[in-house]
């Protein structure tokens, strides 16, 4: 595995919530992607899926995941393994951003509903 060189990381913003690819397959990697997620406050993510198990570590700040419509409080350190193809949606829970380090396989989808899958431009 190479030494990735993240001191001009890509970034990718959505209304509320921010993705910077720390790893991909464009960037080095074989088998998986890495990116930090810095959701602000007041935001809850779309409803979507993946194609792939999804793991998110939460680093900083109080959020949650919503996880086939059950809620999950998401603080420091904790980590959610998040099943292929149930729905999500990832929620800042406090006053300030919550920010998480997501690890995803390369190729996976996310499917938003209503419109064709997609691989996230931030796992590429």
């Amino acid at each position: 595995m190479p030494l990735i060189d993240n001191t001009n990381p890509p970034r990718f913003d959505i209304p509320g919530t921010s993705f910077t690819g720390l790893a991909a397959p464009s960037r080095g990697t074989r088998e998986n992607a890495m990116w930090r997620t810095v959701v602000a406050p007041g935001t809850i993510g779309a409803p979507h899926h993946l194609t792939r198990e999804e793991i998110v570590l939460a680093v900083k700040g109080h959020g949650a995941i919503h996880v086939d419509g059950v809620r999950h409080p998401l603080a420091s350190d904790d980590v959610f393994a998040v099943p292929a193809f149930s729905e999500i949606r990832l929620e800042c829970a406090g006053d300030t951003p919550f920010e998480a380090i997501v690890v995803l396989p390369a190729g996976a989808h996310a499917v938003v509903a209503g419109k064709p899958s997609f691989q996230p431009p931030w796992s590429v």
